[in-house]
């Protein structure tokens, strides 16, 4: 698994750390980062979830 973000389209809503926070986190803007992308594999149902809830499409989940 393998996870991309575009942060040029990171609103800031926090689903992504709320759902699977030891993956995601934001920075002092709000903008989402990949926290640790190893932790993905633990919970790939969380991550999964994130991506989906987010409003602006900024995670994708790529399954390699």
């Amino acid at each position: 698994m393998r996870i991309t973000v575009d942060t040029g389209r990171c609103v800031g809503a926090g689903q992504c750390v709320l759902n699977a926070p030891a993956v995601f986190d934001q920075d002092h803007d709000g903008v989402v980062e990949v926290h640790d992308p190893g932790a993905a594999a633990a919970d790939p149902e969380a991550v999964a979830l994130a991506a989906t809830l987010c409003p602006s499409a900024a995670i994708t989940v790529h399954r390699d």
